[in-house]
């Protein structure tokens, strides 16, 4: 567990609050997870980053402890939550770190306000369409897509079972070895409950919209931010293969062994990986 002083904060931006933990000082790094996570996700990492950057980690529009918000979980949306809660902490740039859901809004962040993202880590996603990850999308997309993106349906018949529904994400995500009992309850407490799972599934069936979001992006221009991909199991170097042609200063590294939740299941690789990277 972290040991470093972590600040809460409840935080209002672009029509939203957000619960955001903040630790460290130095230059800024922003933590944007994913599902099914807060910003506890990163708990393993906080102390290190938090030794060199003031850490900036908030829970996602509708997740965790944030608003649960009717509308705006397309990335452009959550792109523009995270450059108003950097103003909002008087951050005038930051290096963003992004996993999962939290990777498409950290890529739009470098793309259309390049000066305001440092350097961009991208982990364990992909960027709507482009292409480059047809080789992971041979079988078609993972199954909990179009479950989560059928309006209605996933907060109607996971109620009531959301912990044994999170254990299997948190279970796979650590190729079968789990997380500790007190993040684990976390992460079940924050998506337990109707519009927790609305809230959850919002992301999912946003996904057309930030594709378009993402492919008008690449249309105006190229990924200029120096900007490290990270896969592990299942994405692999399918992310690194789409940021290949549209970037311009890209390193990639997919970490052996390692389920998709990589602050958590592999901490330690992963800030081998980025100390050097963010300094």
């Amino acid at each position: 567990m972290s040991v470093a002083p972590v600040q809460m904060h409840r935080v209002a931006v672009n029509g939203v609050e957000l619960d955001v933990a903040t630790a460290g000082t130095g230059p800024a790094v922003l933590l944007l997870h994913g599902f099914p996570h807060t910003w506890r996700l990163w708990t393993h990492v906080l102390d290190d980053l938090a030794a060199r950057h003031r850490v900036i980690a908030p829970d996602l529009r509708g997740l965790g402890g944030s608003t649960r918000a009717s509308d705006g979980y397309d990335a452009g949306t959550l792109a523009d939550d995270c450059l108003a809660l950097l103003d909002t902490f008087g951050e005038r740039s930051a290096s963003v770190m992004g996993i999962d859901a939290g990777t498409p809004p950290a890529f739009l962040m470098a793309m259309r306000s390049p000066e305001r993202v440092r350097r961009l880590v991208l982990m364990e996603s992909l960027l709507g369409t482009l292409p480059g990850a047809e080789g992971f999308l041979a079988s078609g997309p993972p199954w909990w897509f179009g479950f989560h993106s059928v309006p209605g349906l996933a907060e109607t018949v996971l109620l009531g079972n959301e912990a044994a529904y999170i254990d299997w994400f948190l279970d796979s995500g650590t190729l079968g070895q789990g997380i500790e009992p007190g993040i684990r309850d976390a992460f079940v407490s924050a998506y337990t409950g109707s519009e927790a799972l609305r809230c959850a599934s919002s992301y999912y069936r946003a996904m057309p919209a930030g594709a378009r979001q993402i492919h008008a992006a690449v249309e105006a221009g190229r990924l200029s931010v120096p900007t490290l991909a990270v896969g592990a199991r299942p994405v692999g170097d399918a992310l690194e293969r789409q940021l290949r042609p549209v970037a311009d200063e890209l390193t990639g590294h997919v970490i052996e062994d390692c389920g998709h939740i990589i602050p958590l299941h592999r901490p330690e690789e992963l800030l081998r990986l980025v100390r050097p990277f963010l300094t």
